[in-house]
């Protein structure tokens, strides 16, 4: 049997980078396309590398041909830093890129994963929620919402595609996913990076809200068996797991496991960014579809992902010597 031949867009990045070496060690022949050149830290392999603005239809073109047979898109402009900084990229990349995407593998005739976001769902107040949840949004002058805006049309472009084109198309969308290697500028990632350097952890809004933690490898499973299941043509799953965790709780965690003994810092997003960013009380995703038709369900416990995280931090130097990314 020939191997797969995989192109996964945003390949240099967090989760891009996870799916890639799963890819390799199955022996799939693996393409890369992102806008960055390849990371000094991370071994190749048998990768072929392109770099290419996705927004740019003749560089992506040569990634996505004929011969492809599946593509992973998982590049977009992602991070609340990146919503107050960036709004305009965050737009444009995620949407402009996804159509280019789709268009290209429609040529090719090649299957398309789609990468998605739990923030689709916006702040929808009844969860858990379920694929075809409602969506919930706050006004369109606040740039918070731009990723969840632009995300929301990347997916009707990959559902149009797929009814109009006959484009095989699935989506997954990824519920707080973090593990090693992720940018210090999410609530797991940023607080671990702080605290391995002596820092406070950083407590927004009292650490009231809850989110479900999902360790990357699981989410990673749960995109190569939606790439794999012929039931998943067409259809979206929630990628993530059940079990809430407060914020507080996850971040006193952070700080056991680390050995941490400074004491927090108090953050108001409400006093530091008004009306710019708006949080939300509760994330949860209702995952019974997955586990249904793909047959997955995440397995790594919070206190064993965040081991895992910490030990991968600590015998990496060069990830602790980043800058502190987050947006407060």
């Amino acid at each position: 049997m020939s191997a797969v031949r995989a192109v996964v867009t945003g390949g240099s990045g967090f989760i891009g980078g996870h799916l890639v070496d799963r890819l390799l060690a199955r022996g799939d022949e693996v393409t890369v396309f992102d806008a960055g050149p390849p990371s000094p830290y991370r071994p190749a392999g048998d990768t072929r590398y392109v770099q290419g603005d996705i927004r740019d239809p003749a560089a992506l073109g040569s990634a996505i041909a004929p011969g492809v047979d599946v593509v992973y898109h998982l590049a977009a402009v992602v991070g609340v830093d990146q919503y107050l900084a960036r709004p305009l990229d965050v737009i444009d990349i995620n949407f402009s890129g996804t159509r280019n995407v789709l268009e290209l593998a429609a040529r090719a005739g090649a299957r398309v994963v789609v990468a998605s976001t739990s923030e689709v769902f916006g702040k929808n107040p009844v969860v858990p929620w379920p694929e075809d949840g409602d969506r919930v949004l706050g006004p369109t002058s606040v740039d918070r919402w731009t990723y969840s805006s632009a995300k929301a049309l990347a997916e009707h472009l990959t559902y149009a595609f797929g009814r109009q084109h006959g484009l095989d198309t699935t989506i997954v969308r990824y519920f707080n996913a973090y593990g090693p290697g992720q940018r210090p500028a999410y609530i797991l990632s940023r607080n671990v990076h702080r605290a391995l350097n002596g820092l406070p952890v950083v407590t927004y809004d009292q650490g009231r809200q809850t989110r479900c933690f999902t360790y990357v490898g699981d989410a990673i499973e749960g995109t190569l068996l939606a790439a794999a299941h012929p039931e998943a043509v067409g259809e979206s799953f929630n990628l993530g797991t059940m079990v809430e965790t407060t914020v507080a709780d996850a971040l006193e965690m952070v700080a056991k496991l680390t050995g941490a003994d400074a004491p927090s810092i108090a953050v108001d997003t409400g006093e530091r960014l008004g009306s710019a960013y708006e949080d939300l009380a509760r994330r949860v995703p209702d995952n019974a579809k997955a586990r249904r038709i793909l047959g997955w369900e995440p397995r790594t416990t919070l206190q064993d992902g965040l081991t895992e995280t910490i030990a991968w931090a600590r015998a990496n130097p060069w990830w602790l010597a980043l800058p502190d990314s987050g947006a407060l």
